[in-house]
């Protein structure tokens, strides 16, 4: 009898730990990360562009924090995604060049959520490879021309008992557009053409193509944050707009100019009352932070960046002095290295004797053919003919303070080569410490200037860091100035 009573003793103990496990599991706060494709840092209402409307996103903005200096890795999709969901740098992911698969023995912070009992989803642009199978426990390939269609059916259907984590990532805004009623229309004489861009009939139809693209991925981000209203769950859950890299419009996508390499970046949730932060963040800063903010401790020393849930807490203001960002293969040959420091940017040109092109810069789009043809003609201003320029300059400095676009090269000025020596050696530093390398033998050029393929075999060839086997490098280069040798 005492042994039956002893039992039934145990057994309602184990029944209420149960309970109270479950209980703290649902607890743990949601994650919806929202990638858009090829969108501009600048191309959201709240970022100031008055030209593009994005209702929802604005109101994510004013409901939460709003990150003024969020840099990319890379301004190339796939090789950005890769990026953030493992936390390293692209030549450290074995991943840098675009359309590389992520090799399956990196980390990714959705596989370590999944083993610490959340549910985990990716619809929509995978683009990282088949390797990322194994983070989630289910992946779709979207619906509808923007891919956000199941977004909303995703969050209806997935298990009620544990906290969840989605990677919602949408076609939208890259080309070529669709269109649909689920976008506003935007008159094309309306709209202020970027400075970098020719103004003309034909970019101006392309504008406002692409921002009927945006204005479709602001309806479904509503959409969800409407049924997590709906579901009650809104309060604990966290939201992240961002960008994989820059608009796809010449001198921006590809580039390591802020107009390619920076992000919009957003986020509401549970404990974040700031409304605005122009300290420098990287994308690796991501994963980390997404597990910090599931409560996960990890020491895996995979992970390069550095969490900044301190600074959603208000804890912090900052968690980095530097920034740097790369630029390898993407259709045409690249190879270059970026740091930001205060109101600085820095980039070196490892092929300053080419031209620095990408698909979007080539007669292949409307924007781009219509600035190729006004230079031939000679109606472009300097502003413009920055993928014209053949040699370049090896270095570029810039003073973000005046010169927004990133237009005035001063790193000849006289007053400037102190700060230029820095950044060199900051610079070098990260190269150095992450395994970085310049191939010497490139993956060359895949089309031409009129966006057609080149004639004759093409194959990937040495990629950045593979001499230094970078992918097995964990040293993430300094962070802090404190970290210079």
């Amino acid at each position: 009898m005492m042994c039956k009573k002893r039992f039934l003793f145990m057994l309602a103990i184990f029944s209420f730990q149960l309970l109270f496990a479950q209980r703290e599991t649902a607890s743990q706060p949601n994650i919806v990360l929202i990638i858009a494709d090829d969108i501009g840092w600048g191309d959201i209402g709240c970022y100031g562009n008055k030209d593009v409307r994005t209702p929802n996103i604005d109101a994510l903005g004013s409901a939460g924090l709003v990150f003024k200096n969020m840099y990319l890795t890379t301004s190339s999709c796939s090789p950005s995604r890769s990026s953030i969901i493992t936390g390293r740098y692209p030549h450290n992911t074995g991943a840098p060049e675009l359309h590389d698969p992520l090799p399956a023995r990196q980390i990714m912070f959705p596989e370590i959520l999944r083993k610490a009992g959340y549910y985990t989803a990716l619809s929509g642009k995978n683009h990282m490879g088949p390797a990322v199978k194994k983070a989630f426990d289910m992946i779709s390939s979207g619906k509808g021309p923007g891919a956000e269609e199941d977004w909303v059916s995703i969050l209806q259907n997935r298990p009620e008992n544990k906290p969840f984590f989605m990677w919602f990532a949408s076609h939208d805004a890259h080309r070529d557009w669709q269109f649909d009623e689920r976008g506003i229309t935007h008159d094309p004489e309306k709209l202020k053409v970027p400075p970098m861009l020719y103004d003309g009939p034909e970019t101006r139809k392309d504008l406002a193509a692409y921002y009927h693209e945006i204005s479709r991925l602001d309806y479904y981000v509503g959409k969800v944050v409407e049924e997590l209203k709906h579901q009650g769950i809104l309060e604990n859950t966290y939201i992240i707009f961002m960008s994989d890299n820059g608009s796809p419009f010449p001198r921006n996508k590809v580039r390591l100019y802020d107009s390619g390499i920076k992000s919009p970046f957003i986020m509401i949730g549970p404990g974040i009352n700031i409304a605005e932060n122009s300290s420098l963040f990287s994308a690796i800063d991501i994963a980390p932070t997404m597990l910090d903010i599931a409560g996960i401790a990890t020491t895996d020393k995979r992970i390069q960046g550095k969490s900044f849930f301190g600074v959603l807490q208000g804890r912090e203001q900052m968690i980095r002095d530097f920034v740097f960002a790369e630029h390898n293969w993407h259709v045409f040959q690249g190879y270059e290295r970026m740091v930001r420091y205060k109101d600085w940017v820095y980039i070196r040109n490892g092929f300053p004797e080419r031209q620095n092109l990408a698909g979007e810069s080539t007669k292949m789009f409307p924007a781009g053919k219509e600035l190729w043809e006004a230079y031939e003609r000679g109606l472009t201003n300097a502003a413009q003919e920055d993928v014209f320029l053949k040699p370049r300059k090896p270095e570029e400095l810039y003073n973000l303070s005046g010169d927004t676009f990133q237009f005035t090269n001063v790193a000849e000025v006289g007053s400037n080569q102190k700060i230029l020596a820095y950044l060199r050696k900051v610079l070098d530093e990260w190269i150095v410490e992450t395994g970085d390398s310049k191939p010497q033998n490139p993956t060359p050029d895949r089309d031409d200037v009129e966006g057609k393929r080149l004639p004759g075999a093409w194959k990937k060839r040495e990629k950045p860091g593979e001499r230094n086997e970078a992918d097995t490098i964990n040293r993430s280069g300094p962070i802090l100035e404190k970290d210079l040798r």
